[in-house]
């Protein structure tokens, strides 16, 4: 779980460890650690008993992770500070939004139906550390084994 910036424009973006999925959304506040947190349970709370823990940096934004924890009934954990590799998908897939967001575009410009297409075109593109399968494909894959334990 991460968040990209744009002056004082946030993206969460929120990735699946096995299978890179990725879940973003506009935070229209900035990075309020309130507006954080009920926006990660909204976006997680489908999958909530799917859910193994989350793991994010130390920023403040995410001050109100014990809320989260409870809320989605699972563990939070912090990287080390300046370990950036300890949530590396998350990294990799924030440069690879940045070819469709970059630095200098105005966030709060980009509709909902944007920001939807560009997850979408993440998440349908072939992943060699997935032998060339779309995410999305198994991100299912992942849950329909989840559903039948």
């Amino acid at each position: 779980m991460d968040l990209i910036q744009n002056e004082k424009d946030f993206i969460l973006t929120i990735i699946e460890r096995m299978s890179r999925f990725l879940i973003m959304e506009k935070l229209p506040n900035g990075k309020n650690a309130d507006d954080v947190a009920s926006t990660v349970i909204k976006l997680l709370k489908p999958f909530k008993k799917h859910l193994k823990s989350i793991t994010t940096d130390n920023g403040d934004e995410f001050a109100k992770h014990k809320l989260i924890s409870n809320m989605l009934n699972i563990p939070i954990f912090f990287t080390d500070p300046d370990s950036f590799w300890q949530k590396g998908a998350v990294g990799n897939t924030n440069k690879l939004i940045r070819q469709y967001i970059p630095k200098s575009l105005n966030i709060n410009n980009l509709s909902y139906n944007k920001l939807l297409v560009i997850q979408n075109m993440l998440n349908y593109r072939p992943r060699k550390s997935l032998f060339l399968t779309h995410l999305l494909k198994f991100f299912i894959t992942l849950l329909v084994k989840s559903i039948l334990k």
